[in-house]
């Protein structure tokens, strides 16, 4: 499967890349490709949520009126969580919400993802390119020439580029990562996916490791 490259001003070099058919032409998966975005999502979360329950509450534990005989219905202490200031009924406590998932199970998702977006014509590469300090009118421009300003793009780079990082993060929309941190929810989440031409090799090295 090969390519077009162009250059950043939206133009073809004469220049193709070779996409190697069992990373972005495999069958999609789609439920690794759930179970991976599952994966990354619950991840992001902390997990530091607390709230106190009855027992947690600071409070005297006197019974405020007698059992029988006032009309209304019983009730014990002030710390009653019917009561405003009252404990929690089971909050939520610190907990992890990793999932372990299998390393092939992993690779496969992000196979199937990018074998996706290049089977929906979501897929450029692009010719290297950086700058000497960071100008966010300039990247912007090159995302113009590329058409794709307005398709929520993802730039993968080689390496990571500071001045390119700096120059598209207050983008809207714009996300910029490393080949080697490339994972399925990105690939997924992007409208489309541009690949610098260093960025390829890194990908395919990505999958031998």
């Amino acid at each position: 499967m090969k390519l077009e490259v162009l250059n950043i001003q939206g133009q073809q070099t004469g220049r193709e890349v070779d996409l190697p058919e069992d990373i972005f032409g495999v069958e999609p998966n789609e439920h690794s490709v759930y179970l991976a975005v599952k994966q990354y999502l619950a991840h992001q979360r902390q997990g530091t949520h607390k709230a106190k329950e009855r027992n947690e509450i600071a409070g005297s534990t006197k019974k405020l009126k007698r059992q029988k005989g006032t009309g209304t219905a019983r009730f014990g202490d002030i710390k009653n969580p019917l009561f405003r200031g009252g404990g929690r009924v089971f909050g939520p406590r610190p907990r992890k919400y990793t999932v372990k998932l299998n390393r092939k199970v992993k690779q496969l998702a992000r196979k199937s993802a990018l074998s996706s977006k290049v089977a929906s014509g979501k897929v450029m590469i692009v010719e290297d390119f950086s700058f000497n300090t960071p100008k966010t009118r300039e990247f912007a421009n090159i995302l113009n020439a590329l058409k794709v300003a307005d398709q929520k793009p993802v730039l993968v780079t080689a390496d990571f580029e500071k001045e390119v990082f700096l120059s598209g993060r207050n983008i809207p929309k714009v996300n910029i990562v490393r080949a080697s941190d490339l994972n399925t929810y990105t690939v997924m989440n992007a409208g489309t996916l541009i690949l610098s031409e260093g960025a390829v090799e890194k990908v395919k090295q990505a999958f031998e490791n």
